[in-house]
This record gives structure tokens, sequence and C-alpha cells, in this order.
């Protein structure tokens, strides 16, 4: 019988050592993939942020609001109440302006009444406040009710309900939403 050559002892792996360029040119392409997959994410995040509202004077000389449709669907504003900063999605079927505790703490939104809030993902608890000011582009609303105790997830906008839509004339004109106040709304 023949007998077969004993094999030669190989570095883990099965694999012959590599050399330190080939290390080095190996770890450039990682950290370059690394750096081009972070600028993706940045630069996605900055193209999906929602377009700002558009102030415009209407035909009749009025002041609106034009709020793009965002690529979800869904229509957004900047704010504030109370003077802390808020992102509103417009949300027709909220009976109320409705933020998250965060929010509510940092607009100091303190007090109110309990409740049981009726959502399209079941109730929750929470409490109907009042808020000084609730301000949207160049309109400021006083003492609207703002319902606390949202929750949508960590930097989810706030939603714009019809509390405070009832002051404008809301209208959809292609993908733009146009908010026109009614009077009086300083």
């Amino acid at each position: 019988m023949a007998r077969m050559p004993t094999p030669k002892p190989t570095p883990e792996h099965g694999r012959p050592p590599r050399s330190a360029p080939a290390r080095l040119r190996s770890w450039m392409i990682w950290l370059t993939w690394m750096f081009v997959i972070g600028a993706m994410y940045l630069l996605m995040d900055r193209l999906l942020a929602p377009a700002p509202a558009v102030q415009i004077t209407s035909a009749d000389g009025g002041a609106a609001l034009q709020l793009p449709r965002h690529r979800d669907g869904h229509f957004y504003i900047q704010g504030s109440i109370n003077g802390a900063p808020v992102q509103f999605m417009v949300d027709t079927g909220a009976s109320l302006v409705s933020v998250s505790d965060a929010l509510a703490e940092a607009a100091q939104l303190h007090g109110g009444r309990q409740t049981t809030f009726s959502t399209a993902n079941g109730t929750r608890q929470g409490r109907v406040v009042r808020a000084a000011s609730l301000r949207l582009g160049h309109f400021t609303l006083e003492n609207v009710e703002i319902g606390t105790g949202l929750n949508m997830g960590r930097g989810e906008p706030a939603l714009l309900g019809q509390n405070a839509l009832r002051h404008f004339h809301v209208t959809m004109e292609g993908n733009t939403m146009v908010l026109r106040p009614r009077l009086p709304v300083s």
C-alpha cells in the first residue's frame, strides 16, 4: 500500500498568513465602506426630512400656509407650544392636538385633567391641559387644549388635531395642503 504524504501544518483557518500591506488594504476597504454607508445614512436622513411650510399671500390678500405632502403621505409643519419647538403632523382624525409626555414637560404643560383617549391604536391614558400659545408658521393660537401621553416613538411629531385646525380653512391643492386662517387668528 502506498503511503500518503503528511500534510504540512498551516495557520488557523487553513489560510497562509497575510502580509502587513494586505491587512492594511483590507482595513482601508472596510473603513471606506463604513464611511460610504454613514454618508448615505446622513444624506437619506436629510432627503427624507419633511419640507418646511411656506408662508404665502392668497389671492384675496390674506396670509396662508402651504404644506407640501411628505413622501410618507402626511403633511408636517414646524411650530411651537409655549415657545418649545414642535414638529406637527396634521391629523384630521384627531380631536385634539396631542403631544408626548416629554414634549409636554418641555412645553411646561402641567396639571390638567386625567382622561382616557380612544385612538386608532386603542385606548391610552393621558391628560388634557391648556397651552398658553400654539404657534404654526406665523399664526398663533391661544388657550388651546392639548392631549398629553401620545406615544408614537422617540423623535416622532406631535399631532395637529381638529381643535387647532378648526381655526383654518383647510384645502387640498394637488400635493399641497393650504391653511388659511379663519378670523380671528393672531
